[in-house]
């Protein structure tokens, strides 16, 4: 049996000198353990190349073209730029595989992943990240169609990778969720089917992101991190249960509940009564989720729920980290018909994109250079004072053409209620 070449790696095995958990220890697990001889010479040469790359403060991969029959991304491709040093890791490319909705696996599933994994690549995987994705890590141009062939033959497809719709995410939702207003899984489902072949072939000018979080809390981080977040919100009142109030203050102390809930609400919009009941003001509410996240049992989201929908939000690149804008700041979604409604709106987002934003421009930045009310007319949605992007810094506002603008708003209400 050929050995293992064992590159010195000293940069690397101070990684595993604290307190947490290091990757380092894992990947030499791989090399060390594994009983895979392929595997162990792979992550060899991985590491030898990782401390190569931390004593240039360079990485040496270069990108290229790797796919498989009939698709246009969902593979990472890296080729090694000092493969003359570590040949055991001259070809390293991750493969980009989509979730079920809401991350549900078996166990058995979970295995099966796993060895053909090993079978085929390095056996280093990862899950979901803010990518969404199962990322299996580190393989060659031959073993890329072998592999998907057969996780595909199970019922799993390629994730996005480039400039194209990306991989949607939606979090683990009503079936553990008890905060859960919608049906994030459905909407999921009817949103990755329409769109599937705009994650598969490449056709934007950048990436587009669509993730769905069930309530306020946003497990997904779709408002940070997605071009088009769907958050599942209620418009009633938030339901109250006076007596598990009581019973919470009764365990907790009302010092308790003043200094982690009532102090806590952004709006001031909750307050403690002197007979331990609760009073909230929920024209004032802004859904946070504190006190409820807070007081389980005794809070509760309210009955008529539906999505907010938030465009724009995403990590650096051009000009810093965005937070999504409200653009529909409440839609039924219990219906076929209203579901259709809301993939139509995905539809005009993409549409928009593709033919109006720069070459690697995500759609928040697109908004900033051409403006919000330009988009929205080119997307079809008329304004709305719920529309929010950020508090109003400054106290002085023009009231220029005021009175007309509310006019029209009520015109828009009572012609709504009236249809």
């Amino acid at each position: 049996m050929p050995k293992v070449t064992i590159y010195d790696t000293p940069m690397l095995d101070e990684l595993e000198n604290g307190e947490w958990p290091s990757f380092i220890s894992s990947f030499k697990r791989l090399r060390d353990e594994h009983p895979s001889e392929r595997i162990n010479s792979m992550v060899g040469g991985l590491l030898g190349q990782l401390e190569h790359s931390y004593e240039t403060r360079m990485g040496w991969w270069k990108g290229g073209t790797v796919s498989v029959f009939g698709y246009g991304g969902g593979i990472i491709p890296r080729f090694s730029e000092v493969a003359e040093h570590f040949p055991e890791s001259k070809e390293f490319h991750t493969v980009r595989v989509q979730p079920p909705a809401g991350n549900f696996y078996t166990a058995d599933i979970l295995n099966q992943l796993a060895d053909d994994w090993e079978q085929h690549g390095s056996g280093l995987q990862t899950f979901h990240g803010q990518t969404g994705n199962i990322m299996f890590i580190g393989s060659t141009t031959a073993e890329m169609q072998p592999f998907f062939d057969k996780v595909n033959a199970y019922g799993f497809d390629l994730g996005g990778a480039g400039p194209c719709v990306r991989t949607a995410m939606a979090c683990v939702g009503a079936a553990r969720c008890e905060h859960s207003c919608t049906n994030e899984h459905g909407m999921m489902r009817h949103l990755v089917n329409e769109f599937q072949d705009d994650l598969h072939r490449p056709a934007l000018p950048y990436k587009f992101k669509v993730k769905v979080s069930g309530c306020p809390n946003d497990c997904t981080n779709a408002i940070e991190r997605a071009d088009m977040a769907v958050i599942g919100i209620w418009r009633d009142e938030m339901k109250v249960d006076q007596e598990e109030v009581k019973a919470f203050v009764a365990d907790k102390g009302r010092d308790y509940v003043i200094d982690n809930v009532t102090d806590r609400c952004p709006s001031n919009a909750i307050k403690l009564n002197d007979d331990n009941t609760l009073d909230v003001n929920n024209k004032e509410c802004v859904r946070c989720m504190h006190c409820i996240n807070v007081m389980t049992k005794a809070l509760a989201p309210g009955d008529d729920t539906g999505v907010t929908v938030l465009i724009g939000g995403k990590r650096t690149l051009k000009i810093g980290d965005m937070m999504g804008t409200v653009v529909a700041p409440f839609l039924k979604v219990d219906t076929m018909e209203e579901i259709e409604y809301l993939v139509e709106l995905t539809g005009e987002m993409i549409d928009f994109f593709a033919e109006n934003a720069l070459e690697h421009e995500r759609t928040g930045e697109m908004i900033e250079r051409i403006g919000l009310v330009n988009y929205l007319e080119g997307i079809g949605l008329d304004l709305d004072p719920n529309m929010v992007s950020e508090p109003r810094q400054c106290s002085y506002v023009r009231m220029d053409g005021w009175d007309e603008e509310v006019k029209k708003w009520y015109d828009k209400k009572a012609e709504a209620a009236t249809a």
